[in-house]
């Protein structure tokens, strides 16, 4: 090992560097598809003793203790590395596993948990490997192979030993995946432009914090003697790096090599370091909804992956739409643009069950059946990324025609799946997602069912949902103004209820918050509302066409809107490259 007896337990001067900056710590169980925030409120500096605040969040704190041990992941965006004052900027993650631990119960879901860090930054893994973590700055970029010639995803390395390494990748980049699922190349480069490439294998994931994260934890497959040998260097090296950062070798007096940042490397991090603020600046709506948009995304891999059906996950995701809506709907309504660049299948199940519930709620504020209709409607879309292999192998691409019409199997793809985890959802939520591609006309799937066998909550979604695909873009089709979306829709005379869809244009109008409107003066601006005409009358102007590389985040009033010229219409944001940042 390359460390020294020091006075500093090792593992605390780490998770110190983290607590000084804004932090979130979640701790985690393999058996749970939800992980708990928890505050550091002790540290003991020499004893390695750690002291949570937990909010158990209506579940048993046991579930999350291990044969009375805890695992949990810190996450800060922008840590400061003591040793290294120009080093790496950005989000850091250090995990632990099999933290000895004891709980205590303060007060009702209130519990204290008292842990002990380990004495060493380095673990020994089950297999008698040294696992070393990426700590203070440590980055490396990995990318994986999930099918030969076919998809590859991107991700940072969170550790690594001679056997194996942990690898955090966006939660969308998560669908095609499953143990056990063989990886055809994983590549990791170094800052220094040295790399390795080996077979995968998937022997576990979960999610990754709380911000759209999933962890996978790889084995290094089918490796040949000579990589045996580069492999075992480079973890050498990776330890070298680790012991120096953390200050627990001072005979180590500088980086290793591979940390030092070839000119590749510091582009990268030069473009990462300006979206720094962009990040920081998110608004409490724009996180709520991007949490609702990752809890998605984590209940599916469970589904997927663990062959569980996350039912406490998912409820608290259709109660969160509810109480979007019924605390400011139209804040709600402006919070769905917040979704553009979330997946397209995740972007559309949160609109869909948004627009839902705010029109049954307009409808009937006091229905008791709106959360299991929300809940049916979070639900409908969640076979297209079940269907997700080799054969489909990403839903962000134009499909082909033969794609395009296996897709169209996802209703009973998530149907068989609710059945082999026996999940029977109520007849409310049965109907949404059993119904909510059918059509008046016998022409929707996939039982073609028509005019009286569809309920009048089916009527509403199957508009929502239209409305929704003609006004965003879909397999290589632009998206259409709201305007003609709605001509579209009228003119499928037989297919939708004429009556239902004047009461959505009413409802929403020719433009609809949480639309990008474009103005005479060269400004793009989301719609925050819009007044009893339909017309907006309070913005958000992101961006002046003047200065295109240059984003503002200003709100005007209506009688402020001579700044910005008049209103010339509704555009898509892809065209101006309008996005929203990941923390």
């Amino acid at each position: 090992m390359l460390y020294s007896p020091q006075s500093k337990n090792p593992s605390a001067k780490v998770l110190q560097t983290f607590i000084k900056n804004e932090y979130e710590l979640c701790i985690y169980s393999k058996d749970m598809p939800c992980s708990l925030e928890a505050e550091v409120v002790g540290l003991g500096m020499e004893s390695g003793q750690l002291v949570l605040n937990v909010e158990s969040q209506g579940q048993a704190i046991d579930d999350y203790l291990n044969e009375e041990c805890i695992n949990f992941d810190i996450e800060a965006l922008h840590p400061v590395d003591a040793n290294d004052k120009k080093g790496a900027r950005g989000r850091d993650v250090y995990s632990i596993s099999n933290v000895p631990a004891v709980a205590t119960k303060l007060d009702a879901g209130l519990y204290q948990i008292e842990c002990q860090l380990p004495a060493s930054v380095f673990l020994v893994e089950q297999r008698g490997m040294v696992r070393i973590p990426f700590i203070l700055g440590m980055r490396a970029r990995v990318s994986i192979e999930i099918y030969i010639n076919g998809l590859v995803v991107s991700g940072f390395l969170r550790n690594i030993s001679v056997g194996g390494c942990l690898v955090d990748i966006d939660i969308e980049d998560s669908i095609a995946l499953t143990v056990g699922h063989g990886l055809p190349g994983v590549t990791i480069e170094f800052p220094n432009g040295s790399y390795f490439r080996s077979k995968g294998l998937i022997r576990h994931m979960r999610p990754f914090g709380h911000h759209g994260y999933a962890a996978l934890g790889i084995q290094f497959d089918e490796v040949e003697p000579q990589q045996a040998e580069e492999l075992f260097h480079l973890v050498s090296e990776v330890e070298r790096e680790a012991a120096y950062r953390s200050g627990i070798n001072d005979k180590i007096v500088s980086h290793s090599y591979l940390f030092l940042p070839g000119t590749k490397e510091k582009t990268i991090l030069r473009r990462e370091e300006q979206h720094l603020d962009k990040r920081k600046r998110q608004s409490p709506i724009q996180r709520g909804v991007l949490e609702l948009a990752h809890q998605l995304q984590y209940a599916l891999m469970y589904i997927k992956s663990r062959q569980h059906f996350p039912e406490k996950t998912l409820y608290d995701c259709a109660e969160t739409v509810l109480y979007f809506v019924r605390q400011d709907r139209k804040i709600a309504l402006y919070a769905l643009s917040f979704l553009h660049n979330e997946p397209d299948w995740v972007r559309h199940t949160i609109r869909v069950a948004v627009q839902t519930a705010d029109m049954l709620l307009l409808r009937d504020a006091y229905s008791t059946s709106i959360r299991e209709v929300v809940l049916g409607a979070l639900l409908h879309t969640m076979g297209k990324p079940l269907m997700v292999s080799e054969e489909l192998p990403s839903l962000k691409e134009s499909m082909n025609a033969r794609q395009k019409l296996l897709l169209k199997q996802h209703v009973g793809v998530l149907t068989d799946k609710l059945s082999a985890l026996k999940w029977q959802p109520s007849e409310s939520c049965k109907d949404v997602i059993m119904n909510a591609n059918e059509r008046l006309d016998g022409t929707g799937y996939p039982r073609g069912l028509e005019g009286e066998q569809l309920s009048e909550v089916v009527k509403l979604i199957s508009i929502i949902k239209e409305v929704d695909k003609l006004t965003h873009a879909r397999n290589g089709i632009q998206p259409r103004t709201p305007l003609d979306a709605y001509r579209i829709v009228n003119e499928q005379h037989c297919s939708h209820d004429k009556a239902t869809l004047v009461e959505y244009i009413q409802c929403y109008g020719l433009y609809p918050i949480g639309s990008l409107a474009k103005f005479s003066g060269g400004f793009l601006a989301w719609i925050m509302d819009i007044d009893n005409k339909g017309m907006p009358v309070k913005v958000d102007v992101v961006k002046n066409l003047a200065f295109s590389d240059t984003n503002i985040d200003t709100i005007l009033e209506a009688n402020d809107f001579d700044q910005i010229g008049r209103l010339e219409g509704i555009v898509n944001p892809d065209s101006y490259g309008i996005k929203f940042a990941k923390i």
